[in-house]
């Protein structure tokens, strides 16, 4: 039985990990972005998105900084929206990685 919480648990560390690297790297945008630069990562994050609800694990935060970047985009803050679509493909490419860890996952916490 310990063999299965060490597994689950150096997965769990192993997702965690995972995200906090994705989430680094859509953290480190440039300033003076420009509306071309936004739509690439817009478009980029939503196809992301739309691959995480494919997998059946879309998360809400994800929207939610999509729908933040789209909001700061009509006001012209191009700089906040593209860090918040990027955070919104980090999260998307998380919750994608997350359903595709997990896939497999379970069947090491079943009892043999």
């Amino acid at each position: 039985m310990n063999m299965i919480k060490s597994k689950t648990a150096m997965r769990l560390s192993i997702l965690s990990l995972a995200f906090v690297q994705v989430m680094a790297g859509a953290t480190s945008v440039l300033a003076a972005s420009s509306e071309d630069d936004f739509k690439t990562a817009y478009i980029t994050a939503e196809a992301a998105n739309r691959e995480a609800d494919r997998l059946r694990n879309q998360w809400t935060v994800t929207a939610e900084a999509l729908a933040d970047a789209k909001k700061a985009a009509d006001k012209g803050d191009f700089d906040h929206a593209l860090a918040s679509a990027k955070e919104a493909e980090a999260l998307a490419k998380a919750s994608i990685f997350q359903a595709t860890n997990e896939k497999e996952a379970w069947k090491n916490l079943e009892i043999r």
